[in-house]
């Protein structure tokens, strides 16, 4: 198993130096890789056993979301379930070990359903089949049978940490803007689903325009952009309440482009003032307010650091659009892209390694990723318009929007991991833009 999870992690960090691998020989594994590709872990996910009455399709359906889950990361391919030999009929029943290595399914995951008075509880292992162990323990995860999915995200979660030695992000929501009707009146609203498209929920009418939204590090807030007093503003909402008001400002000017500091007390954001723009950043109990750049440019699109002690955003001073980092207090800042093209829409990894951005360079659009520094820049999408990327909370999966050309063009959301690998659709019940992935629940 420390040769799978070794092949699971190559995929995702890459660097100029050679490969090393360093194996922890007690206690905890501890992996360092720095380049490969590998071949998805072949695994295996029967159906879970029914331990109560009529829970045979929850069981099932468990299964399956954990299972598409796992296949949806690129890392894992699931062994067809026709080819099993063996059935799992109980939990607690030894693991016929030869029968899954007859096809080859180097993890097997096992699991039971209960369902009573409208409480489910889900239960689960992980095997190693050519090691013949279990990987870690058995455990369980209880709650109403309308959160059945989420519960099997979280199995999901479990299984990808386990195997891999890094969180999950499957036990997570996205927040967007969701569109409808022709390319030149397009009705734009709030809207939160889980991470995969499903359960979508909206948050505000059609009525107004909505821009940007942005959920706080703990997933109970959304920062958006809307036009329903006739210009941009910024609001906050709750979204357990799905109550929304207007951040105080200036009256009479435009603000936009908000984002949450770590804390989740201050909000960064654009201003515009005649022909100016700079970023700014309010406190959002008090509603006092500080101007972070005065240059005599565009400022926009910040985006804090994980350590709040910095702040990224995308600049026109040297006559074309460029990504700076700067103090979180305001100060000098420094350029970090180079490149051909100009840089926009950047956001800081929640691991603070790295920084992803939007790049348009010779009529493509692109999405892409640097070190903070600016260095070991990579592309990972070419489209006629990719933008907006957004972090999973592990660090390594970016979603964005994907605009097709035409009048009847539309707006779809895509995630891509870090090595430009496992591109895929989000699929949505209408058009969709401007994502913004929220923490695990």
């Amino acid at each position: 198993m420390k040769q799978i999870i070794a092949s699971l992690l190559a995929v995702f960090l890459t660097a100029v130096s050679a490969p090393s691998v360093a194996l922890a020989q007690s206690g905890p594994l501890r992996i360092e890789i720095t380049e490969g590709v590998i071949e998805p872990l072949p695994y295996a996910v029967p159906d879970f056993v029914a331990e109560s009455a009529g829970g045979q399709q929850l069981a099932q359906q468990i299964a399956r979301v954990v299972a598409e889950d796992l296949t949806g990361t690129g890392l894992f391919r699931e062994v067809p379930r026709e080819a099993h030999i063996s059935q799992i009929t109980s939990f607690g029943s030894p693991v016929q070990f030869a029968d899954w290595k007859a096809i080859n399914a180097q993890a097997l995951i096992t699991g039971a359903v209960s369902s009573e008075g409208g409480r489910v509880v889900v239960k689960f292992r992980v095997w190693d089949v050519f090691a013949g162990t279990e990987l870690g323990q058995g455990m369980q995860f209880a709650g109403t049978a309308d959160g059945w999915r989420r519960m099997a995200h979280k199995v999901a979660d479990q299984v990808y940490s386990r195997i891999t030695g890094e969180s999950g992000y499957f036990d997570s929501r996205v927040v967007f803007v969701s569109e409808s009707g022709p390319k030149d009146q397009r009705a734009k609203r709030l809207a939160v689903m889980d991470y995969d498209g499903a359960n979508v929920q909206y948050l505000t009418g059609g009525n107004a325009l909505v821009l940007a939204p942005r959920f706080s590090e703990d997933g109970q807030r959304v920062l958006y952009t809307s036009y329903e007093t006739g210009m941009p503003r910024v609001h906050v909402l709750e979204v357990g309440t799905v109550q929304s008001r207007i951040l105080q400002g200036q009256d009479g000017v435009m603000s936009f482009a908000p984002r949450f500091a770590p804390n989740g007390q201050t909000v960064v954001y654009s201003l515009t003032q005649g022909s100016n723009t700079d970023i700014w950043a309010m406190d959002i109990a008090s509603g006092g307010s500080r101007q972070l750049t005065s240059a005599p440019s565009i400022e926009t699109a910040p985006s804090y650091s994980p350590d709040g002690s910095q702040i990224v955003f995308e600049s026109d001073r040297s006559g074309t659009q460029q990504l700076y980092v700067m103090s979180a207090s305001g100060g000098e800042a420094r350029r970090i892209s180079f490149g051909q093209g100009r840089y926009s829409t950047p956001v800081w990894s929640p691991r603070g390694d790295m920084i992803a951005f939007t790049k348009q360079n010779a009529g493509r659009f692109h999405i892409g990723v640097m070190r903070t520094d600016g260095s070991e820049e990579r592309l990972l999408t070419a489209s006629f318009l990719d933008e907006g990327p957004t972090w999973a909370p592990n660090g390594r999966v970016i979603m964005f929007a994907r605009e097709t050309q035409g009048a009847q063009g539309s707006s779809s959301l895509y995630t891509v991991d870090i090595s430009g690998r496992n591109l895929k659709r989000v699929r949505t019940p209408e058009g969709a833009s401007d994502p913004s992935w929220g923490p695990l629940q």
